[in-house]
């Protein structure tokens, strides 16, 4: 049987007043995390979005879109991407994830029912079309929590090595990963 087709979603952040500067813009080795994650999305997705704030003007190597909204939050970029998507499944991937793998996506969107995420959750993810009534809901509420979304939905939880969920909010973090 032949896999369904996939969107890719690149949550691109804004502000990262822990980090100093932008996120997206921050090297690891010889590329800007964002074109990391670019490039992790293109190996497993047939479409890939980059969702952000259209106001703060990155200089990325690809299209931005603007999520919509005025509130800065993961769930904003996961309800622009859904709307936006091609694909019934979306995986989600934040720009600060650098180590994520193409696998690791494949399996989220394999695993997802509304909704899939790994055992720390909410982010990496993948959702389906079927979670968007409930997420635009809870944007519209300003109940921005990710992680409480899911409960609302039938999400499916997989094991995966933590290694692959560094998440880096300091450059000491991204340094020690570089």
């Amino acid at each position: 049987m032949a896999r369904p087709r996939l969107t890719g979603v690149l949550l691109v952040g804004g502000a990262s007043s822990r980090f100093g500067s932008p996120k997206a813009l921050a090297r690891l080795r010889d590329e800007t995390l964002a074109e990391r994650a670019w490039r992790t999305l293109g190996a497993v997705c047939d479409e890939r979005l980059a969702v952000g704030k259209a106001a703060d003007a990155l200089e990325l190597p690809f299209e931005l879109r603007d999520d919509g909204s005025d509130v800065r939050a993961p769930l904003a970029g996961v309800v622009a991407g859904l709307r936006a998507a091609a694909s019934d499944i979306v995986v989600v991937l934040p720009v600060d994830a650098p180590l994520v793998t193409p696998e690791l996506l494949r399996a989220l969107a394999d695993a997802c029912a509304d909704a899939a995420v790994t055992h720390t959750g909410p982010l990496p993810a993948a959702f389906r079309k079927t979670a968007l009534s409930t997420l635009e809901r809870r944007l519209d509420e300003r109940r921005l929590a990710l992680h409480e979304a899911l409960a609302e939905l039938d999400t499916r939880r997989i094991e995966v090595d933590e290694t692959l969920l560094a998440n880096v909010n300091t450059p000491d973090e991204l340094r020690r990963l570089g």
